[in-house]
């Protein structure tokens, strides 16, 4: 393992060292002190691991393919920003943007995150993102989410998990949210439904994950089961555009 100190180290000089250390052949990364700087990870392709002593700046692991990233503390804005593959395990919060675009790999989340979470998510090929929090979301979670998944745990009761106009625009994937939501939380493109049983298999793998990552105790699904979300149709704002 390389250990790099980021106390007081500029961004661009950070990421710097980190892809030369990559260069060099390290496969896996140790950073400490890390307080804000941006980039982190972004484009980065192969089967890397690097760990996050601190909080992670905005873009935190865009466009990365293929390494896993270990945050031990929170990130701020637009994780996993039209991320390709990989893993990224956040032991805190996250903000705003999370999975902006994101079209393949994994994100989990241990609390709580920002606002539009999951915008534009869709899925490439064979490749079908996922983000799990933990928590609870702010305002706009999945907005004009064209394919993917997102599951929301809203720990620690999951009451009121999601924020307002859940879904709106959505027109592809599928939501899981911990509990029941409110219809005026969803946008107008949105239906609730209950998960089949090849879906509750699926959550209790998550559910499991989840648990192994951060050592949580969960309730199981018979104690608090999950409100499934999936858009009404795939062009929900066709005909504002072009009729046919």
């Amino acid at each position: 393992m390389v250990t790099i100190d980021a106390r007081g180290v500029y961004y661009m000089q950070l990421n710097k060292r980190i892809r030369q250390a990559l260069r060099d052949g390290a496969e896996e990364i140790m950073l400490k002190n890390v307080n804000g700087q941006r980039y982190i990870a972004d484009a980065i392709r192969g089967n890397y691991k690097l760990t996050i002593q601190g909080i992670a700046g905005n873009d935190l692991a865009a466009y990365m393919d293929g390494p896993e990233v270990v945050v031990q503390g929170n990130t701020q804005d637009a994780v996993a920003n039209t991320m390709n593959g990989g893993s990224i395990i956040i032991h805190g919060d996250a903000g705003d943007t999370l999975g902006y675009a994101m079209r393949g790999g994994e994100v989990f989340v241990r609390g709580n995150v920002g606002y539009r979470v999951g915008i534009h998510m869709k899925e490439f090929r064979e490749q079908v993102p996922k983000i799990v929090v933990g928590g609870k979301t702010g305002d706009f979670l999945g907005e004009y989410m064209a394919g993917g998944i997102i599951v929301v745990l809203g720990m620690p009761d999951g009451q009121e998990s999601v924020g307002n106009y859940c879904g709106t625009g959505m027109h592809g994937g599928v939501m899981y949210i911990r509990g029941d939501v409110p219809d005026y939380k969803l946008g107008r493109e949105v239906q609730k439904s209950q998960p089949s049983q090849r879906e509750r298999e699926f959550l209790q793998e998550t559910l499991e994950r989840y648990s192994r990552y951060f050592q949580a105790n969960l309730p199981g699904l018979d104690e608090l089961p999950f409100t499934k979300l999936t858009p009404v149709g795939s062009r929900p704002y066709g005909n504002m555009y072009v009729k046919y």
